[in-house]
């Protein structure tokens, strides 16, 4: 896609949100008409998140050569996620702590039905669930039901595999880059409907909310607790900004650059419908093949900095409207069962609120107190979807050097090769 038609699909994605809030806000129910505009949206997203991920990790490792190479770029990668996974957690257990937004908060006989119904109906998962989920008995079941994790645990170990097979392999990596040249150009055509889809998606949101109103009703009974969460949320945000611009020296270019993807994923509230677009304007910036192809499709699955933060203040808020001290062990223990429910959580909507089940359970505290979280989790779970993506974008601008530097070596290690058989 060209640069003058990037820019302008960012503008009309930017004014499709406003006009979106504006369209909710003022017809309320009403607007939920328009509703199928935003679902066929994300499901023309949807439909190129599995053969896109499949092509463009396999692609992206066996292009590291040797698999013994796998290691580094890898390592580091996780290592990155894992840094700033945690210090998303620590800023919102710093704020929750400092603001206390769940003290005097009553806990409504609506809200706690909500939540109990919620717990019973999605049931709990273990670390151990989490453990297991990273390999699956049946990839085509993973695929339907966007379970991510174990296709790029595969795609990871099956790229590795091709690059030791000879000729054979070479062939099937062509397949593999052909297919994610494709994918690519596809996502470049339904970014053409995203405006459109962008706006259905926050009108209708809205709307089922009931309209303007009725949310800010919503809002003032818990406003303390929307306060902290954005709050922390706008940290992280400036935080992963001056991580990158240490790192890698990229500035507000890389923002601006990666608005699209930032707009789309408030939007669609799924950082993996938006992982095709994360990747494209990725492309375009100029971060090495590499980096877009292995970096950020294992950030969508692994790397969720807002919904780890907004699982730590979420629990906290929870025990503060309960009257349950939590102290530094129990706080710990929030850390550990945060950043690895952020690790399960599926990239679609609203999928963090599942996984506080996690957090809940560990420190026991009671699963009912969810409900008082829904009225507002659809709104908040835009701007954590938005920090998601916008984490695995920082770590693909922080990674391209080592992506680089890797290639440089590799090509390097080529022509030495050649002047030694010219020599001999």
């Amino acid at each position: 896609m060209s640069h003058k038609h990037s820019m302008m699909i960012l503008y009309l994605i930017a004014a499709g949100m406003v006009l979106g809030l504006l369209a909710g806000w003022y017809f309320g129910e009403d607007v939920l008409v328009i509703k199928w505009i935003g679902v066929l949206f994300m499901n023309a997203l949807k439909m190129t998140i599995i053969p896109l991920i499949l092509a463009a990790v396999i692609s992206g490792v066996a292009s590291l050569g040797d698999v013994r190479k796998l290691g580094r770029p890898g390592g580091l990668t996780m290592l990155y996620y894992l840094c700033t996974t945690l210090l998303a957690i620590v800023v919102g257990l710093i704020l929750v702590n400092l603001i206390q937004p769940g003290v005097g908060v009553e806990m409504t006989a609506q809200a706690q039905s909500a939540g109990s119904s919620l717990a019973q109906e999605k049931g709990g998962q273990s670390v151990v669930d989490i453990l297991l989920s990273l390999v699956s008995p049946n990839l085509v079941k993973s695929a339907a039901e966007l379970q991510l994790l174990p296709l790029v645990v595969f795609a990871v170990i099956f790229g590795a595999a091709i690059t030791t097979v000879g000729e054979a392999g070479a062939q099937v990596i062509r397949f593999f880059d052909g297919l994610n040249e494709a994918m690519m150009k596809l996502v470049g055509w339904i970014m053409y409907f995203a405006p459109l889809g962008v706006f259905a998606l926050v009108a209708t949101s809205l709307g089922e909310a009931g309209g303007g109103e009725a949310f800010m009703a919503t809002v003032a009974g818990i406003g303390k607790y929307v306060t902290t969460v954005m709050l922390a949320l706008g940290i992280q945000a400036v935080l992963l900004f001056l991580i990158m611009l240490f790192l890698s020296r990229r500035g507000a270019v890389y923002l601006t650059d990666m608005m699209r993807a930032l707009l789309t994923a408030f939007g669609t509230s799924s950082s993996s419908a938006t992982l095709p677009i994360t990747m494209e304007c990725a492309k375009e910036h100029g971060l090495s093949e590499r980096s877009v192809r292995f970096v950020l499709p294992l950030g969508s699955t692994v790397n969720m900095n807002g919904t780890a933060l907004y699982e730590a203040i979420a629990a906290m808020f929870i025990a503060q409207i309960y009257g349950i001290e939590l102290g530094i062990v129990e706080q710990g223990l929030i850390v550990i069962t945060a950043t690895l429910a952020a690790i399960g959580a599926a990239g679609i909507p609203q999928a963090g609120t599942v996984t506080m089940l996690i957090v809940l359970s560990a420190v026991g505290l009671p699963a009912e107190g969810i409900g008082i979280l829904l009225s507002v989790d659809w709104f908040l779970d835009r701007f954590r979807t938005v920090v998601n993506v916008w984490g695995d974008a920082c770590g693909a601008a922080v990674m391209n050097r080592t992506m680089m530097a890797d290639e440089e070596k590799a090509i390097a290690e080529v022509f030495e090769d050649k002047i030694e058989e010219a020599e001999a």
